[in-house]
């Protein structure tokens, strides 16, 4: 977690929030240009999280169901006005691109392989969200349409050269996208929450919901070669996970839908 010190004008913020951004210090802990997020160092640390109207609601719906699994933190408020604000505790430890985390990349990879196993196999009764595929499709194949494709993030060794190919992948593979598992939607590095090298919860989970299980072993995968340089530990992870539960045309379908986003 990069945390940048800065200040803020507490009344551009709702008047519901003044109690905690009052008085306390401000840093900025956004990675994403599609939300801007702050940590709020008072008491055991807060998050705040501003993005515009609705954008944020699906993660208030899953962060509350995680929370309820005691999965991730407890939510503080959530407010849609004028734009969406979600308020949570912070979790105790570090991520996993901590330096001490990465330090021990087996133990490392061991780790999340067996938390994303443990996560997979969660009864997930009364998910808000029950139909992710579809809407990951959706998103990949308008995408396509508006010509978006970026394979810079995905080494060719994800099998992709082109847009072409990437997409005759989908349309071969497209229909083992099954909805039957609890997914984190974006399952890497920095989500993944450890104290001590011992799981303490997941964050960020606005890509969530119950998919496919595929979905969280791809970026399982990137995560580590992305953070690690190096695709030494795809094997150690797909082992660690549970080799013979993994189909790979549904790891090639998933690659290659995210090629367009």
């Amino acid at each position: 977690m990069q945390l940048k010190p800065i200040t803020i004008n507490i009344n551009e913020y709702p008047e519901q929030f003044e109690y905690i951004l009052k008085d306390s210090k401000i840093y900025d802990s956004s990675s994403s240009p599609d939300a801007k997020v702050i940590y709020i160092q008072k008491d055991n640390g807060y998050f705040l999280k501003t993005a515009t109207k609705n954008v944020l609601h699906k993660e208030y719906l899953m962060t509350n169901y995680y929370n309820s699994l005691g999965l991730t933190c407890n939510i503080i408020s959530y407010i849609s006005c004028n734009q969406d604000y979600l308020l949570t505790e912070k979790i105790a430890g570090n991520d996993c691109i901590f330096e001490k985390y990465l330090e021990n990349p087996k133990k490392l990879c061991d780790i999340i392989a067996e938390l994303l196993a443990i996560l997979h196999s969660t009864n997930a009764k009364d998910c808000p969200i029950p139909n992710h595929s579809q809407n990951y499709l959706h998103t990949a194949l308008s995408n396509y349409k508006s010509g978006k494709y970026d394979k810079t993030q995905f080494p060719d060794s994800f099998g992709y050269k082109s847009e072409k190919e990437a997409l005759q992948v989908i349309d071969k593979y497209q229909h083992l996208l099954k909805d039957d598992t609890l997914i984190h939607g974006d399952y890497c590095l920095p989500n993944i929450i450890l104290k001590d090298w011992k799981f303490s919860g997941f964050i960020d989970l606005g890509n969530g919901g119950i998919g496919n299980k595929h979905v969280d072993i791809f970026w399982g995968i990137w995560t580590l070669y992305y953070n690690l340089k190096t695709f030494d530990f795809t094997e150690r992870f797909m082992q660690a996970y549970g080799k013979d539960k993994i189909d790979f045309d549904t790891l090639r379908l998933i690659a290659a839908i995210a090629t367009f986003g």
